[in-house]
């Protein structure tokens, strides 16, 4: 019994820490669009949350980027701008076809 106590403590941790990394992204939607820019812009390369449930990693340039990868504009909702030029996101760069 104490040992299936401990596995249940055990996994209830686990699964607040997963909760509690999820909620570590700023939401772009309690920033002004201006600074969310900034934000990418200072740090690099930042993990943001666009909503409660989704996230991405945004770059100020491609030098952020891994081999291989190229980057894109990216747009985010903001608290006043529907469609935030926030930056770029790194892709996979696509080969051209023959």
């Amino acid at each position: 019994m104490e040992c299936m106590r401990l596995t249940f403590a055990a996994v209830s941790l686990i699964g607040m820490g997963s909760v509690a990394l999820a909620q570590n992204n700023p939401l772009t939607l309690r920033m002004s669009c201006y600074g969310a820019r900034e934000l990418v812009g200072s740090q690099g390369s930042i993990v943001l949350s666009t909503s409660p449930t989704t996230y991405d990693r945004y770059v100020a340039a491609g030098g952020q980027c891994s081999l291989g990868e190229a980057i894109e504009p990216a747009w985010v909702p903001t608290a006043d701008t529907p469609q935030c030029p926030i930056g770029y996101r790194c892709v996979t760069r696509t080969r051209p076809s023959r």
